[in-house]
């Protein structure tokens, strides 16, 4: 390129570096706007994050770690906590954690949706009479793997429980429901998501009463045992 055809009418590459856009030659060539632009780069903008309040800056790419969520909460019909662990320190003090738990229950509360992202986090969620379960992950958690986690949570509580998903229930069985929660994550990382495998782990719980007829029928047969070896005639 030379003459008059180069960078406009003869001006230098100095003048392009010094910050002059050349005549005839709109927008910046290294930029999103091409030649045929307004004279000034087109700028970005960064849309709504989850990481960050107001989506002011893109997130970045984070290493792959174990300790996939952050919180698992359980939540009374007017928000109160039944049930919840933190394992990391996100919410260090019992005010924080209240704060946040009011958070999360006034932004699912009415919502058609089951995931939120709230104060930077990642937050799935169900609703079952009246109860609210929630699982919470970072930013960048993928969003069906807590979701299977907390499928798993709300199955095996309701056959741990042997009733329906309710607040009475829940609060009369608390210790099986935080055996449930130990079983399916453990200080923030996913041990298992499976329901059956959740079950195995729990182990049994206490055999079945068995019915009426067969208690009767085994009572009976030992009467008669019992009645024919003390009637037998003592060996000579």
């Amino acid at each position: 390129m030379g003459g008059g055809e180069g960078w406009g009418n003869g001006e230098k590459w100095g003048e392009w570096v010094g910050g002059r856009v050349p005549k005839n030659r709109g927008g910046d060539p290294r930029g999103t706007g091409g030649w045929g632009g307004t004279g000034a780069p087109r700028r970005r903008e960064a849309g709504p994050s989850c990481s960050r309040p107001g989506g002011a800056e893109p997130l970045r790419p984070q290493e792959p770690s174990l300790y996939t969520v952050k919180a698992l909460l359980v939540l009374d019909s007017r928000g109160q906590r039944l049930l919840a662990k933190y394992y990391d320190g996100s919410f260090p003090t019992a005010q924080e954690q209240a704060a946040f738990e009011s958070s999360v229950f006034s932004k699912t509360r009415g919502a058609g949706g089951e995931i939120a992202c709230l104060e930077g986090l990642t937050v799935v969620y169900r609703s079952s009479s009246d109860l609210l379960f929630c699982v919470v992950g970072g930013p960048q958690e993928n969003e069906l793997m807590l979701s299977a986690v907390l499928g798993c949570l709300c199955d095996a509580l309701g056959l741990v429980l042997r009733k329906d998903l309710e607040k009475r229930w829940l609060l009369e069985n608390l210790d099986g429901a935080f055996l449930v929660l130990d079983e399916i994550v453990d200080r923030g990382v996913i041990l298992e998501s499976d329901l059956q495998r959740v079950l195995q782990r729990l182990g049994p719980r206490g055999p079945e009463p068995a019915p009426y007829g067969f208690v009767l029928f085994d009572y009976l047969a030992g009467s008669r045992e019992q009645g024919g070896a003390g009637g037998a005639d003592p060996p000579k």
